[in-house]
């Protein structure tokens, strides 16, 4: 049985932002990934990145200095994670070619396809 005081989603950074590890819990330098055997390969916009087995894409996005992943419907203005537990739906990426899936939720995968989604992320359907 799970302990009500651990978290049920890995943010994918908390630990690691605030102990040795680094931003995003990378490890090392800003955007190194350490171990090769908890380490998967991802793309984002078209960059290949690393990130730790189990992080969020968030939290691995961070871990590279990526902040903003997202513009807005009205405006396109930048945005990223803020509350970091899937409610505001700030973070919302296309994940392997599904639009609105929150950064902060979704654990990155060996070999997902992530790429900044704009606006709602379904293209003409908004137009």
């Amino acid at each position: 049985m799970r302990n009500r005081s651990e978290p049920s989603v890995d943010t994918g950074g908390a630990r690691g932002a605030r102990g040795a590890g680094g931003a995003g819990g990378a490890g090392g330098a800003e955007g190194e990934v350490e171990g090769d055997a908890d380490v998967v390969r991802f793309a984002f916009d078209g960059r290949d990145l690393a990130a730790r087995r189990g992080q969020s894409i968030a939290g691995a996005l961070w871990g590279h200095g990526i902040v903003a992943w997202r513009t807005t419907r009205g405006g396109g203005r930048p945005r990223g994670a803020f509350c970091g537990m899937g409610v505001c739906f700030d973070c919302l990426v296309v994940v392997n070619g599904v639009p609105g899936q929150r950064a902060c939720l979704v654990r990155v995968s060996e070999g997902d396809a992530v790429t900044s989604q704009e606006g709602h992320g379904h293209g003409a359907l908004g137009s």
